[in-house]
């Protein structure tokens, strides 16, 4: 065997180890069942349920905390309106809007408060 030669079958060792190998796809579950099962697993559908509900009860604690706390006080600031829902521009009714533009501020806020601890902690 010539030097040429060996250098051929080193070369071809090589191209063999670099040709990369077809991955091998899933098993296809057999049955509805396990099918449903694997979806679950697979987008970790529990996980992001519970995110859902708890998302829902921390806007409900959050919402109530501006429309029942924060914005009655900032209210008191606003002389001749006890409630900022109250307030009239001509024949429009504003002080809802400006009460869910205050709502939307201070839940923003907490949500970003929260975010920014649990990145802290290590929870992203």
């Amino acid at each position: 065997m010539t030097k040429e030669d060996e250098m051929l079958e080193e070369l071809k060792k090589i191209r063999e180890l670099l040709t990369p190998v077809p991955p091998v796809p899933p098993e296809k579950p057999k049955n509805l069942a396990k099918e449903f099962l694997a979806f679950i697993k697979k987008f970790k559908i529990l996980g992001l349920a519970s995110a859902f509900i708890l998302g829902l009860a921390v806007n409900a604690l959050i919402l109530s905390l501006a429309q029942d706390i924060i914005t009655p006080i900032i209210g008191i600031f606003i002389p001749g309106f006890d409630n900022i829902a109250d307030i009239k521009l001509g024949v429009f009714g504003i002080g809802n809007f400006i009460a869910a533009i205050i709502n939307f501020i201070i839940i923003a806020i907490i949500i970003f408060l929260i975010v920014k601890g649990a990145t802290r902690i290590g929870l992203d």
